[in-house]
């Protein structure tokens, strides 16, 4: 936008320079031209008042002296001609020139003829000036006088260039000047792109600063700020309100869930019985997706803060965590990573967060018999976590919905779980700059790989593959 802005200020310029230029050169050229006239004129004008008495006794007398003497002196041939057109005195390098003929008629006609109008820096031709030689009102010849352009066309050129370097200084000073308005307009918006990037990648404290640039574009920084703060406001609220409603109705649901539980020994119909252990395990799945609000929450809160860990002992111990979980569901649970740490740069807690969720669900959906990789290894100069099961997997379309909120598979809807452990995953990676990546495994399965960049100041990374 800022060449566009520049390329307008200077099309402009352009267009004003040769809107006063041009009129300027030509009278630059006509004025030079008319002065060279002038002269020749005036000169021509005093060899007629001398010829006169040559053309009437046919004798020169001094005009053939005064016409070598101007030719000496100033290099311009001149020349007497009767009304018949024939030559009666003339100067050493008198040369009949393009026009000569034309100027003739119009001086042997009683008037002066002078020409041309302007010189031009490309045109060749001399200055021809004609005046009329008169006698008690008679014409009895004319004096015709040529004169070289070059020193004319010299001294235009000479306008011109100088003209044309002041345009070109005035252009530079135009570029310069047009390069710092741009950017004195233009500053706001770049701060407000730059701003509004940062708060796309999670700086909600970020602003722009509402003093630069004209009073348009301050007044859109100021409404620009005023917009993130009520937007940022809202979504702490928000966050805060699911946070606390989670916190909140823990202790009513632990004391109803004590209360239906009391109910049991009271209970001897084996149908309310049933009821009895299907209300207990609804307060149970309800406890869950509680739980699950709060993690969200409180890792949607979680901002700009970068720590680095290490990916392999995290997910080492997290295997060693899920481990009884597993053996007691007949699930084989192992870790695929080397000896070397797998440095990662994220959130606090992410790692962690995130294998939990993934290693749940994978042997949570594996079943009796089922197996559970968790391999760490470095890749595109990051660290990656892939986390394989051998369960029932999802369809394409399943996978593009398993990160939103509350979202489960038709056929799992009777297992387990709150559809909140995916999303969570996702919000976390999100935050520490990663990538979240869900394919099917082969045979049968599900593969989930998750990949967070390297430190900067980590050792080089080596892929293992």
């Amino acid at each position: 936008m800022r060449r566009r802005l520049v390329i307008s200020y200077l099309l402009l310029m352009v267009l004003v320079l040769i809107a006063l230029e041009t009129p300027l050169a030509a009278t630059l050229a006509s004025r030079e031209t008319e002065r060279v006239r002038a002269d020749r004129l005036a000169d021509a004008t005093r060899f007629a008042s001398l010829a006169g008495p040559a053309l009437r006794g046919g004798i020169p007398g001094p005009l053939d002296n005064e016409l070598d003497s101007y030719d000496e002196l100033y290099g311009i041939g001149a020349a007497v001609v009767d009304r018949d057109r024939r030559t009666i005195v003339a100067s050493a390098s008198w040369r009949p020139a393009p026009g000569t003929r034309a100027a003739l008629d119009v001086a042997l006609s009683g008037q002066q003829a002078s020409g041309p109008e302007s010189v031009w820096p490309w045109t060749d031709g001399p200055i021809v000036v004609a005046v009329p030689i008169n006698d008690g009102g008679e014409v009895l010849g004319a004096v015709v006088t040529t004169t070289s352009a070059v020193s004319v066309r010299r001294t235009v050129t000479t306008w011109w260039l100088l003209l044309a370097g002041t345009g070109l200084l005035a252009v530079l000073a135009c570029v310069l000047t047009a390069f710092g308005l741009a950017g004195w307009v233009l500053r706001p918006v770049t701060e407000l792109d730059a701003v509004t990037h940062e708060i796309a990648e999670g700086d909600r404290s970020a602003r722009v600063q509402h003093r630069l640039g004209p009073q348009e574009l301050r007044r859109l920084a100021a409404s620009f700020n005023h917009m993130a703060d009520a937007v940022s406001d809202v979504m702490d609220r928000q966050r805060a309100f699911v946070a606390h409603a989670s916190h909140q109705l823990r202790n009513p649901l632990t004391a109803l869930r004590l209360r239906v539980e009391e109910l049991g020994p009271a209970l001897t119909d084996p149908q309310g019985r049933e009821e009895h252990q299907l209300a207990l395990e609804e307060t149970d799945r309800l406890a869950l997706v509680l739980d699950a609000l709060l993690t969200l929450a409180r890792a949607e809160r979680t901002e700009n803060l970068r720590v680095t860990v290490d990916a392999a002992a995290i997910a080492a111990s997290r295997v060693a965590a899920w481990t009884p979980l597993a053996r007691r569901r007949s699930v084989t649970l192992r870790l695929a990573a080397g000896d070397a740490p797998a440095y990662a740069r994220t959130v606090p807690t992410a790692v962690d967060q995130a294998l939990d969720a993934l290693i749940d669900n994978a042997v949570k959906f594996s079943g009796a018999g089922g197996e559970v990789t968790v391999e760490v290894r470095h890749r595109d100069g990051g660290t990656s976590l892939e986390v394989r099961d051998t369960g029932p997997g999802m369809t394409a379309s399943q996978l593009d919905q398993a990160t939103e909120r509350f979202w489960r598979a038709p056929e799992v809807q009777n297992v387990d779980g709150a559809g909140l452990g995916l999303t969570i995953v996702a919000v976390l990676v999100d935050a520490s700059d990663g990538r979240l990546t869900m394919r099917a495994n082969q045979p049968r399965g599900l593969t989930a790989a998750l990949w967070f960049p390297a430190p900067a100041d980590a050792p080089p990374l080596i892929d293992r593959r």
